[in-house]
């Protein structure tokens, strides 16, 4: 019997900060107590100091793009995830959008076969849907699939769905979350005739906001949640990029009551337009990164629970491939590792507490999507978590980069709080910049309502 002793950490978890002993027993929390309990010391063959440590549940991220099967030379399920769980990021939810785009039952199992060897996080997929393949949607397993992916916009994989019939089908019938990539394709074609009219095949980044545009954003948001609330659908909205859109969310019920809920990733929270003059493509993501306005509005939002979730849409391309002119150049960056440290620098600027962290990073996605024993510091629970020093300050560079792609768009800018532990069912994956592969994470599993 493996027990393990995180001694003297100042846990997070609840909305409540306060020092404790925390035992794991194999793979689970089986003790939170009062720090330097004598009981608990004698009952443990490891014992980890945590003292002046932030103990945090470990992140869950419900939207990445690990790029594996098809695009490994972008990223893949080994090097993402590791990149992962040096960030804190216990749990992924990854998309479809891979080649094949996973259209059927067997590509879906493909996948976590895949994860099950080689992921040092634990792991979801959604299932994806297209014109054509209900049949093959309605048999996914609510129990052990985190949700299906709807593409109402086009983006990378060419998985945009043009048959109204068949998403109506789909929002009637499925008993999944629905997750939902917004934008209205009309709104963007004409925005990029205009744009090509004017400036050729390569329209300077700085116009992508112009193209796929804040009207394009909110037509298709609007039009997914009208028609969730007309057919009762559990909807995700994903990465929500608009002051505007928050609108269209509520705060006046609990969470576990919403039917319809939505997230907002870091990108859209760190940067604004002004940013494409310095760094180009790199910020080129869809939805758009927009105005210093839209930004604060999306924080407002996550502050005030319109918004529930954050998550970063990791999306790793090569840096060869970022220098495209605009029409080619493919749109996405890489963010596991780093997502993190940039809201733990919003608590550092007084805009967020680590409580409010904790609770969009941790919290509210075991709670909207269902996970099973996840996302909490509780007795019984997985012992899914991280040790956090919330003053050891370090530098993005490219020397302590994961990624697969070997680049990111934070590079330069210093973080004051790292993460110096991380922790997937009681095993120390990463310890202080070191890596312990022996283990491999587990298949998230979901305990939910759905529709009969």
């Amino acid at each position: 019997m493996a027990v393990t002793l995180i001694q003297n950490a100042t846990v997070v978890n609840e909305g409540k900060i306060f020092p404790a002993d925390v035992v794991i027993n194999n793979e689970t929390i089986s003790a939170i107590t009062a720090p330097k309990s004598a009981h608990v010391e004698r009952l443990s063959s490891t014992v980890l100091d945590a003292t002046g440590l932030y103990m945090l549940p470990g992140v869950i991220d419900c939207q990445v793009h690990f790029r594996e099967p098809g695009l490994t030379h972008k990223g893949d399920i080994y090097t993402e995830s590791r990149a992962a769980v040096a960030g804190g990021i216990t749990s992924f939810m990854e998309m479809p959008n891979t080649v094949p785009p996973v259209l059927t039952q067997d590509l879906l199992e493909e996948k976590y076969a895949i994860a099950s060897e080689k992921s040092l996080a634990n792991f979801s997929f959604y299932m994806g849907f297209s014109d054509d393949n209900l049949d093959e949607v309605l048999r996914t397993d609510p129990a052990t699939v985190c949700g299906v992916k709807a593409f109402l916009g086009s983006t990378t994989g060419e998985m945009l769905i043009r048959n109204p019939r068949a998403l109506e089908e789909l929002f009637s019938k499925c008993r999944l979350p629905v997750a939902v990539h917004c934008e209205d394709d009309d709104i963007i074609r004409k925005n990029s005739e205009e744009y090509r009219k004017k400036f050729g095949a390569d329209v300077p980044v700085e116009y992508h906001p112009a193209i796929r545009s804040a009207e394009a954003c909110y037509k298709s948001s609007s039009f997914a949640v009208d028609l969730a609330r007309k057919y009762n659908t559990r909807l995700h909205v994903i990465h929500v990029s608009t002051a505007k859109e928050t609108s269209l969310f509520d705060n006046d019920i609990p969470l576990s009551k919403k039917h319809i809920t939505a997230e907002v990733c870091v990108h859209h929270l760190w940067f604004s337009n002004e940013d494409y003059k310095s760094k180009g493509s790199l910020i080129k993501w869809n939805p758009a990164i927009k105005t210093k306005e839209d930004r604060e509005g999306l924080f407002l939002a996550l502050l005030d629970n319109r918004l529930d979730i954050i998550a970063t849409d990791h999306a790793p391309h090569t840096l060869e491939e970022k220098e495209h002119p605009y029409f080619q150049c493919p749109s996405g960056a890489p963010m596991v590792q780093h997502s993190l440290a940039v809201m733990l620098e919003f608590y550092h600027r007084e805009k967020i507490t680590v409580e409010k962290i904790v609770e969009k990073m941790c919290h509210t996605p075991a709670i909207c999507f269902g996970i099973e024993k996840r996302g909490f510091i509780r007795k019984g629970y997985y012992a899914d978590f991280i040790l956090v020093d919330l003053n050891a300050p370090w530098t993005v560079d490219k020397t302590n980069i994961h990624y697969k792609c070997g680049w990111s768009p934070l590079e330069g800018e210093t973080f004051r709080s790292t993460v110096t532990h991380t922790f997937v069912n009681g095993y120390p994956v990463y310890e202080n910049g070191r890596f312990n592969e022996t283990k491999q994470g587990k298949r998230i599993i979901f305990r939910r309502q759905t529709r009969s």
